[in-house]
């Protein structure tokens, strides 16, 4: 692999990252990722009307509660954030 092979690919990486939130970016922390995976998640399905569906005939709840409940978990998908050590 040659120098500017591995600069193509960095600058590559560079502009997914600044084209999709989702990707993230090197000062991210282990809990923000989490969080962008989960809300992204959470909002495919509230998104897609078939698999909100299989949701709700799973959990025995109408469409509509389903519909809520992914809302609200959307808030705070992976509980409260850690606190930080500011050095």
């Amino acid at each position: 692999m040659q120098a500017s092979d591995r600069f193509n690919i960095n600058s590559q990486l560079e502009h997914l990252q600044a084209k999709y939130v989702g990707t993230g970016h090197a000062d991210m922390s282990r809990f923000e990722w989490a969080v962008n995976i989960q809300r992204d998640s959470y909002a495919s399905y509230v998104g897609h009307y078939p698999m909100l569906a299989y949701f709700a005939i799973a959990e025995n709840e109408s469409i509509g509660r389903e519909r809520y409940n992914f809302m609200q978990k959307m808030l705070l998908p992976c509980g409260l954030p850690p606190e930080r050590e500011d050095d």
